[in-house]
């Protein structure tokens, strides 16, 4: 997929609402070869998708070995949205909080208390965090009107061939189908 591509996919509408949100799902593979999927909260700057963790995490040591990666930001409400983003990653420890970490947290329900509360605990517990960043190398958006994932894309195309082929379109007795 050229980077044109991608950068088409991800600057559309609901591509934008999409990386907005404050959580994805990131999926790598393990040092023992099995996969992972994890909830991260993450930053989109624009042409990357950023996600913080301890130094300490033990993703960060499979991350290392194999910075293949994928992520998955989708909603809750039928029809799903549905973004689906391929890359690599490249860590980068820093001191202290990254101005990132403390964005991508922002849409959570807490009162101004709460945030305050909240700031003063991660600056205690943390003194530094690895920046997970991650280059797209593929896209797709699926929103079940326009675009669909490609197995249905495929059915559609199959069950149009059989229409044609029939002359008179869809039978009757075939299910999601009507003869009107």
């Amino acid at each position: 997929m050229t980077n044109d591509r991608i950068t088409e996919i991800l600057n559309r509408p609901l591509s934008q609402e999409l990386l907005a949100r404050d959580l994805c799902r990131l999926a790598y593979v393990a040092k023992d070869g099995t996969p992972r999927n994890i909830p991260i909260a993450f930053a989109w700057n624009g042409k990357e998708a950023v996600m913080c963790t301890s130094k300490n995490a033990p993703k960060l040591a499979s991350l290392r070995e194999n910075p293949a990666v994928a992520i998955t930001i989708d909603t809750e409400v039928h029809p799903p949205k549905i973004l689906l983003v391929r890359g690599t990653v490249e860590l980068d420890e820093v001191e202290g909080i990254p101005e990132e970490y403390m964005e991508m947290n922002g849409s959570y329900g807490m009162t101004a208390e709460q945030r305050v509360e909240w700031e003063a605990e991660v600056r205690s517990l943390y003194d530094g965090m690895v920046r997970i960043v991650m280059t797209p190398t593929w896209a797709k958006l699926i929103d079940f009107e326009t675009t669909l994932p490609s197995a249905v894309e495929e059915l559609v195309q199959q069950r149009a061939e059989r229409q044609q082929q029939s002359g008179n379109g869809a039978r009757s007795d075939e299910p999601g189908t009507s003869t009107s």
